[in-house]
């Protein structure tokens, strides 16, 4: 591999990683892939295998490696709430730990590193839209705090590693994406509306659906992360990525609805604990600094997001799996 351009990207071959391997392989870029399959897949990144730039290293990223590399982008982390909650010190682990070795090795080996932060560190927001300067307002005790309140950590130890070691940082705060190649049973509401749609089953909504979130299509979330890292080293971010037009969830819930053309029935339950009511980015900064803001419609991303669940289910073992797991 060309040790001028060789890549990290940790959580590779998740939903976001394996479309910034393609992203950076198109951009004659070499691609360490590194994942545990904690929430990963292998199918992701499963096409790429016979790049001859492209390298799969199964490693989780709470231990240290040792690696000669010139960028690292760390998304390593379970982003869902089905996810992190299932092992909720693990989650706080792979940030915080995750986050000391990946500074470490760019300490190291001098590399730029990105670190894919989340809205989830302005918790359920009291002001709208969230633009950078505020300061959130997170529950540090709750069932979701072994997320949002790692990931705020992570972006602490890289402003001091930054600070301290002069190395150079980017962190970009992520608010909510889909497309294809979201985990089938991750719990998030595009993924899961989907799946019931297509399944047939109930739609099952929390709360009264008048919660707002806005959706990102991944195409344009890995625009932004790769014109982030290119930006000069005076710009270290934060920088919330996201699209800003915003939609309550019976919104959503009623344009999967349609575009399925499902049968489904929309059924409510009780909202979880600390579920924000409004959730929605200023994204000034990265139109400013990037000249970045998102392209694709939120009609268009669902119709492609639900052609790639169509071919997904239609392998019958997942389907299977899918379907015991999906709300009934």
């Amino acid at each position: 591999m060309d040790l001028e351009n060789r890549i990290l990207i940790t959580g590779g071959s998740g939903f976001l990683g394996s479309h910034l391997c393609e992203r950076l392989l198109a951009e004659g870029a070499d691609v360490l892939c590194l994942d545990n399959f904690f929430t990963g897949a292998r199918r992701n990144v499963e096409h790429l295998l016979d790049h001859k730039r492209f390298e799969l290293i199964r490693h989780d990223v709470t231990f240290p490696i040792y690696l000669e590399i010139d960028q690292i982008y760390n998304l390593a982390c379970p982003a869902s709430p089905v996810h992190y909650q299932r092992d909720p010190v693990q989650t706080t682990k792979t940030s915080v730990h995750g986050a000391i070795n990946m500074l470490g090795l760019a300490k190291r080996v001098r590399a730029k590193i990105l670190q894919a932060s989340t809205s989830e560190v302005y918790g359920d927001p009291e002001v709208h839209p969230q633009r950078e300067d505020y300061w959130g307002h997170v529950n540090p005790i709750g069932p979701r705090s072994c997320y949002d309140e790692s990931k705020r950590c992570a972006e602490t130890l890289f402003f001091d590693y930054q600070r301290q070691h002069k190395l150079r940082i980017k962190v970009a705060r992520i608010f909510n994406t889909y497309g294809p190649r979201m985990h089938p049973n991750d719990g998030r509401v595009v993924s899961n509306f989907i799946v019931q749609a297509l399944l047939g089953r109930n739609i099952t909504i929390f709360g009264d659906g008048s919660q707002t979130r806005s959706f990102c299509y991944v195409d344009d979330l890995i625009d932004a992360l790769v014109r982030l890292m290119a930006t000069p080293d005076s710009v270290t971010g934060p920088l919330n990525i996201g699209n800003p037009a915003e939609f309550s969830i019976l919104e959503l819930a009623s344009m999967i609805v349609a575009i399925t053309g499902s049968r489904s029935r929309i059924v409510h339950r009780p909202l979880p604990e600390n579920d924000p009511r409004q959730r929605c980015p200023d994204i000034s900064r990265a139109n400013d600094i990037l000249g970045w803001q998102p392209g694709i419609q939120l009609k268009e991303g669902l119709t492609r997001t639900i052609r790639y669940f169509e071919q997904l289910l239609a392998d019958k073992a997942i389907k299977s799996l899918v379907a015991d797991r999906t709300t009934q």
